[in-house]
């Protein structure tokens, strides 16, 4: 069924679906060029840690990463299950390899290592991007910088991309994970949306969606991006409960007053 708010304001599509492809994706021109210092890392066979808050669009600049990287050079790998100890760890990246996973960790770690360096001769650079990484058990953390160790050291076969909460940065600082956080060249923060970038953001979806209009009131949008904390994800959320109580209520615009009652039953919801 059509969300009313679609029919309301003359839509084509839901505004902010995150079915969206990579080529399609906004960023920020403030995370452009957070997106440039991993491509450049990576292009380098150099590895990188990323950090950032709930919903402020990690995984939107690892999509934006992949569309950046030609194809016929790097293989991508993506994992986001990091609640794995180390040998079902590395399972889970034979099966994302088109390996066939073998019985024990060190069998596993081995075939991951020999396909790293059979991509090596093909000049193909494969890129790990471990997503949800603060997740990580321990014991897989005391094994990855071994993962990245090749030809005692001397050549950069593979670069890995974690990804996750600002405390991962705090656990790779512990002295136990010195060795894997030493190889980690790049080390970026990503932080909430500005103001403008919420405003920019939302103009951005709407016009995908066909709206050729400003619908969203200033004020209503220096609301929603208070509430939302300048994370995307929020702001996808309210922003659609906001254009669906104005297309309830007839409106136009989604103005200050919409927003308001918005945000009092998300209030009342996050009571129960």
């Amino acid at each position: 069924m059509t969300p009313l708010y679609i029919t309301h304001f003359q839509l084509d599509r839901a505004p902010m679906s995150k079915e969206i492809p990579d080529a399609e994706l906004w960023t920020p021109p403030s995370k452009e060029a957070l997106v440039d210092d991993l491509v450049g890392a990576v292009e380098e066979h150099r590895s990188a840690l990323l950090v950032g808050e709930p919903g402020v669009g990690k995984t939107c600049v690892l999509r934006a990463l992949r569309h950046r990287l030609p194809e016929a050079r790097f293989r991508l790998t993506y994992c986001h299950n990091a609640t794995l100890g180390r040998r079902d760890f590395y399972r889970q990246l034979c099966v994302a390899l088109n390996l066939s996973p073998s019985a024990t960790a060190a069998a596993l770690f081995h075939a991951v290592s020999l396909h790293v360096q059979e991509l090596g001769r093909e000049h193909a650079h494969p890129v790990f991007l471990l997503d949800e990484a603060h997740l990580l058990h321990q014991d897989t953390l005391d094994h990855l910088h071994i993962l990245l160790n090749y030809e005692w050291d001397s050549r950069a076969l593979l670069s890995l991309v974690l990804v996750g909460l600002p405390e991962l940065a705090d656990r790779l600082s512990l002295r136990r994970n010195r060795s894997l956080y030493s190889r980690l060249h790049v080390r970026r923060r990503i932080a909430p949306l500005t103001p403008g970038d919420t405003s920019d953001y939302l103009r951005y979806r709407l016009e995908r969606a066909a709206c050729t209009r400003e619908i969203f009131r200033p004020d209503a949008v220096a609301m929603l991006h208070e509430a939302a904390g300048g994370a995307l994800r929020a702001i996808d959320r309210l922003a659609t409960a906001a254009l669906d109580e104005a297309a309830v209520h007839k409106r136009d615009h989604v103005e200050r007053d919409i927003v308001r009652r918005v945000l009092a039953l998300d209030a009342e919801h996050r009571e129960f």
